[in-house]
């Protein structure tokens, strides 16, 4: 069934949905829930078309979310806690992968599930997934267990950080290291206090800036010929970005309206990646991806937490 096809009142509400999205209404995990709703009953458009409209809208939303990120604080940040950053990355992507090969699961799922821990949640997935030809259902898959264990941190850590007596600085940098999500971290450090906020957040963009060499390996370590390995245009685009922000500062209100869009475009996105996969394909998935997640989760929280602490 092509675009065309569709009953206009089922397209109509589809594309109704995908507007709304564009507003602060409408989050992240929300937007992802309600692509899977509407593909689940039958009302989302055929695949090819949302897999075509999907990769370049995700291209534009990494890219423009380059204005928002404070290069030389980050490049601060970054070099002040190098050790625990890089140590952090590095060890969630090789468990994420020897984890997916005793699960036995889907390579690049289990990856894009890795990618998503180690760095940034959702903008690290959607950057990631073009780099290594990862299909809708393989984004969607891994998209929904960061966003389920998301949820919980949001409300699981502020609770563990008042049972340890955390400092504030101490909550704001594990929050940074072991919340997947921007939007957890902010809401969790937010519910800790203002230090803890600021702390977080600047790491947790210093962290964004790992998604660029992430996905060039990424794309290396995928590549059937290593000699012919497709590098994403947007990353490009997204270092430029960002480079503009930095060398241009006279920019900023232009550069904060841009950032902001692309955050709400970023959200559309996981609506079409939603409306790509159905209960059908989730029952056929197993509990796996969830396992793997929260696995990796735990072995990062914790490694992390013991860094900090001790």
């Amino acid at each position: 069934m092509t675009l065309l096809n569709q009953p206009r009142a089922q397209l109509a509400l589809f594309i109704l949905v995908a507007l709304l999205c564009l507003l602060p209404i409408i989050s992240s995990p929300v937007a992802l829930i309600l692509g899977f709703t509407l593909a689940s009953i039958g009302w989302a458009p055929n695949q090819l078309i949302l897999a075509n409209l999907t990769k370049k809208l995700l291209a534009y939303s990494i890219i423009g979310l380059g204005f928002g990120i404070q290069l030389d604080t980050a490049m601060t940040v970054s070099l002040d806690n190098l050790p625990l950053i890089i140590g952090s990355i590095v060890f969630t992507l090789v468990l994420g992968v020897a984890l997916t090969r005793i699960l036995k699961m889907d390579s690049k799922t289990g990856y894009l599930i890795a990618s998503g821990t180690a760095i940034c949640g959702g903008s690290a997935i959607a950057a990631v997934a073009p780099a290594i030809k990862a299909t809708n259902e393989q984004a969607a898959i891994a998209l929904a267990t960061v966003f389920i264990l998301n949820s919980v941190a949001l409300f699981l850590f502020p609770a563990i950080g008042h049972a340890l007596s955390m400092t504030q600085h101490e909550f704001g940098v594990w929050s940074a290291i072991a919340i997947h999500d921007t939007s957890s971290v902010v809401g969790a450090a937010s519910a800790y206090g203002n230090e803890a906020l600021t702390t977080a957040t600047t790491i947790k963009l210093a962290r964004a800036l790992w998604i660029v060499p992430i996905a060039l390996l990424s794309a290396m370590f995928f590549s059937g010929d290593k000699k012919k390995i497709t590098i994403p245009y947007f990353i490009g685009f997204y270092c430029l970005t960002i480079s503009i922000a930095y060398w241009i500062p006279q920019g900023e209100a232009f550069y904060e309206v841009a950032f902001e869009a692309s955050k709400r475009l970023l959200v559309v996105c996981l609506f079409l990646i939603g409306a790509g996969i159905t209960v059908k394909k989730m029952k056929a998935t197993g509990p796996k991806p969830l396992v793997l997640g929260s696995l990796l989760w735990l072995a990062i929280g914790a490694s992390s937490l013991g860094y900090i602490l001790y």
